[in-house]
């Protein structure tokens, strides 16, 4: 009881002094410290490709499982994954791609996706990873963009149907629409294009010997992947990511999990996301671990039946994957080996990091933040860290990164003050590809001549270097001028029994400019409440002002199918839209 009370009294002194802060950020005397923090030296940094890391894992754990994939029934030793790699790769050189040529791949999660990731690399072809979601229209900016010269894809992936890309790339004269592309391959089906098996026949005209060449060609700070943003709005950006900033990020990602060689981590999250090749097959790879991808695209019935069936030890995923996955009844006879894994992606809260652990068994899960841009993860907790800290914070920032939070005038600001997160260090990226205005203004040098990545995202520090992520600066809801974040109405609109789901957008208002709505998904079996009651409701714990103008019910009053990125995250904009759409009909 005592310590549950310390505790309190705790959270509710840094809510003092925050608030304060946010009144004046010198109010607290005499001078308060800046939000401005280094991680640790420890362990050096790795001077390797991706070539030579897998080179010595498959030294270390050649016998070993390295990738299972349920659904192809593949399951790969490190020594198989390094004879599958070296046969595409040999392929790739028939088919003229050198080093610094674009490759780029389409597909769900599978072994072959992770045997050509790591072909490139042996190679030092840059290996395009491309949404799955992508239009004809948006594939074509892609590749145009990136001027690949083959392409990996599939007639289905999963539920999606890729038929329109692959019709287009038959009807139209390629030369002319994609000048740079030479080659469109299938990884699986045949739709008049080259097939998967034909493509790595080719492999036995190049003697095996020649990929040792490339070991004396290929630097760890050559670009190795161009991961595209999920941006909101424009056609997305191609961040440059080395093999350097790969490796780096994802070794100490597992650390921080605590990963080793009898981990098994479960990874819904897509190959084409950062989450899915970093945070998922890199950091496992790079501490001896087996992953498992357990469908082609992120299915919560089949995440579970692995979770099971493989007896995983930790798991991905973006929140509303993670809500999905607790929701699905669980199969007969299942049991679960879970310890630790990472939820991130997008703010997490609390309710759902508390039934990842109930549900799961997810006692040692890690909360994490990071961007694309930082390849990916800044911040992420220990296991060993308290539960309060991993249920409210993001964790302290990884070995060799330097992270600031600023005004809007580029200050740094005192310790527990909001602000925008910035970040140098091994893991920035080269830029955006071919994009010198977009990469200007993500990369910005200071006074001093160091080059700070701005991301977009507002944090604040705490005296012991936690980060607490509150919101993306174009999702701050402005009210009167008041600055309000979606995520704290969010959290307390979930407690409420009823309310199984909560999404808080703001809309424009003639007085106040901008006011708050939520998105509610109403919990089976209990009383619906109306606007009064869920305005009453988060008025008991937060300011008057905070309380949601509007509510709209999902599957009632709109849709039910929440609008996502290709990697999880919620279009809020387009939910901004709609509560805007039905204001006006009402």
């Amino acid at each position: 009881m005592a310590q549950a009370h310390d505790q309190s009294r705790r959270d509710a002194l840094q809510r003092l002094n925050q608030t304060l802060l946010q009144i004046d950020p010198y109010i607290l005397p005499p001078y308060p410290s800046l939000s401005i923090v280094s991680g640790p030296l420890d362990p050096p940094l790795l001077q390797l490709t991706l070539s030579q890391l897998l080179a010595e894992q498959v030294k270390r754990y050649r016998h070993n499982e390295a990738i299972v994939i349920p659904w192809t029934g593949a399951r790969w030793t490190y020594q198989r994954l390094w004879n599958e790699s070296g046969l595409l790769a040999r392929a790739l050189l028939k088919y003229g791609v050198r080093p610094r040529d674009r490759v780029g791949i389409m597909s769900g999660n599978c072994e072959r996706y992770v045997a050509l990731f790591f072909a490139c690399a042996r190679v030092g072809a840059i290996c395009v990873t491309l949404n799955n979601t992508y239009t004809a229209t948006e594939m074509e900016f892609a590749l145009k963009h990136t001027k690949c010269r083959i392409l990996f894809t599939s007639p289905n992936i999963a539920r999606f149907d890729n038929g329109p890309l692959l019709n287009r790339l038959h009807e139209v004269d390629l030369h002319t629409m994609l000048p740079e592309l030479k080659t469109v391959c299938l990884v699986r089906g045949n739709n008049g294009f080259i097939g998967y098996d034909e493509f790595i026949q080719e492999a036995e005209s190049i003697p095996e010997h020649i990929l040792d060449i490339f070991d004396g060609i290929i630097s760890p700070y050559d670009v190795a992947n161009l991961q595209f943003t999920s941006g909101s709005t424009g056609n997305p950006k191609a961040a440059m990511l080395t093999h350097h900033n790969l490796i780096n990020n994802s070794r100490f990602i597992g650390d921080r999990m605590n990963l080793t060689e009898n981990d098994v981590l479960c990874c819904p999250p897509p190959l084409f996301h950062c989450f899915g090749l970093t945070l998922g097959l890199l950091a496992t790879l790079s501490h001896g671990g087996k992953i498992v991808y357990p469908a082609e695209s992120f299915d919560a019935e089949a995440t579970m039946h692995a979770i099971s069936d493989e007896r995983c030890t930790a798991l991905h995923g973006v929140p509303a994957m993670m809500e999905s996955i607790i929701n699905v009844p669980k199969p007969a006879g299942w049991t679960s080996e879970l310890r630790t894994g990472i939820v991130a992606g997008s703010p997490v809260p609390r309710w759902l990091m508390e039934r990842m652990v109930e549900d799961l068994g997810m006692t040692d899960f890690t909360s994490s933040y990071g961007l694309t841009e930082a390849s990916p993860t800044v911040f992420n907790a220990h296991t060993t860290d308290s539960l309060h800290a991993r249920l409210t914070t993001v964790g302290t920032v990884l070995p060799h990164a330097r992270v600031k939070i600023v005004d809007h005038e580029n200050r740094v600001v005192p310790i527990g003050v909001r602000g925008e997160l910035c970040v140098t260090g091994y893991q920035v990226c080269r830029g955006y590809w071919e994009n010198p205005e977009k990469t200007a203004e993500l990369l910005v040098r200071d006074e001093h001549g160091e080059l700070w990545l701005h991301t977009g995202d507002e944090a604040v520090l705490d005296f012991d270097g936690y980060c607490t992520i509150t919101g993306r600066f174009k999702d701050i809801i402005i009210r009167g001028g008041e600055n309000i974040y979606p995520l704290e109405i969010e959290e307390r609109l979930v407690q409420h029994e009823s309310i199984a789901r909560a999404i808080v957008v703001g809309v424009s208002h003639p007085q106040y400019v901008e006011v708050p709505v939520a998105f509610l998904l109403h919990e089976e079996g209990t009383d619906k409440p109306n606007l009064d009651e869920v305005r009453t409701w988060v008025r008991k714990v937060l300011g008057r002002h905070k309380a949601p103008m509007h509510i709209f019910w999902l599957g009632e009053d709109c849709s039910d199918e929440v609008p996502l990125t290709g990697s999880g995250k919620i279009k809020k904009f387009v939910l901004r839209d709609v509560a805007e759409g039905l204001l006006k009909e009402s």
